[in-house]
């Protein structure tokens, strides 16, 4: 689906960004804009990737008038651009609101001026019955994405909604690595904690799986292992062969979960089984198509779908970070 289209990705230039691109560019693309608001993040992408296809936009998703005009001639666009870090939107919530709320809105009015064939939304597991501002602005742009889907018929919006992703920026696998290397102690905000983790390449498969074969108004959720954060942190320290390192617990900062949920129970209610790698959840609402495609699918048995339960032991996450190349 791919071949001679152009492609706009907004917040480019980050760890989502960076492996959708390596992984888009042989696939036969026509261009691939990568728009973002950091100047030497993209400068520094342009040098590592060297392709003639990629063409860099500055500007943020906050500005409609710029967005809007990125996107003409667009075939498809991964909107990526959020702010993400619980802290810093709990600590800032109209900056949040104003990026993943307004900034969704943007996005969605400039795809349907331009007539972009389709869009896809990537959210996160906080946005499943949210307790931080983070997850709550996500769980909004979800159902902007979907009602998008109501309000004109040329343009699907998709949402893929996943858990922790592994080796993103900011991502405790880089925290543990750095404080076992310069403190010979990891910090854990909780021994109980648990979080969905994923690799980024296989991340990235199932991104364009859902790209493919959606069609417009559903949520794709990613099935993907869990584990508890002390026991990732265990393997680490193992695998680092660095003697006497110790944990640390120093408590859950505000608005964060000891588990994540990636499906709520109220969810579960219209959602269907598609494969063994996704659930879908369907909109109470009705959008055309939606019904044909997944109707006959069974829907989920279970109510919500939590991180606490079904825990990989040590040596599944040392196989995780493995496939993720975190071992040396």
């Amino acid at each position: 689906m791919f071949k001679d289209q152009v492609i706009l990705v907004t917040g480019g230039t980050g760890s989502w960004g960076h492996e959708l691109i390596r992984q888009l560019l042989p696939q036969q693309p026509k261009e691939i804009i990568v728009y973002s608001r950091g100047e030497a993040a993209q400068v520094a992408m342009s040098r590592a990737f060297d392709d003639k296809r990629l063409t860099f936009r500055i500007g943020d998703i906050r500005d409609k008038e710029a967005l809007t005009a990125a996107c003409r001639h667009v075939d498809i666009v991964y909107h990526l651009a959020a702010l993400k870090h619980v802290p810093v939107c709990e600590e800032q919530p109209g900056e949040a609101l104003k990026t993943n709320v307004v900034g969704t809105q943007n996005v969605i009015e400039a795809a349907i001026e331009n007539k972009v064939k389709k869009v896809l939304y990537i959210s996160t597991d906080k946005a499943a019955n949210p307790s931080n501002f983070y997850g709550m602005t996500k769980a909004i742009g979800e159902k902007l994405i979907v009602y998008a889907n109501l309000i004109q018929e040329e343009t699907r919006f998709v949402c893929v909604r996943g858990g922790n992703v592994l080796g993103t920026n900011g991502s405790v696998i880089h925290l543990f690595k750095q404080q076992i290397r310069e403190r010979r102690q990891v910090s854990i905000t909780d021994m109980e904690m648990t979080r969905f983790f994923f690799t980024m390449p296989e991340a990235i498969q199932l991104l364009f799986k859902a790209s493919r074969e959606s069609v417009g108004g559903e949520i794709f959720v990613m099935l993907m292992p869990t584990c508890r954060i002390v026991d990732l942190a265990q393997v680490i320290i193992e695998e680092s062969g660095v003697p006497g390192v110790s944990m640390v617990e120093f408590g859950v900062r505000p608005g964060e979960r000891i588990h994540e949920l990636l499906l709520s129970e109220y969810e579960s209610r219209t959602t269907v089984v598609y494969d063994d790698e996704y659930l879908v959840i369907l909109p109470a609402l009705e959008i055309a198509g939606l019904q044909e495609r997944y109707g006959d699918l069974p829907g989920v048995t279970f109510g919500e779908l939590s991180s606490e339960h079904h825990l990989m032991d040590k040596e599944a996450i040392r196989g995780l970070l493995a496939r993720g190349g975190f071992l040396s």
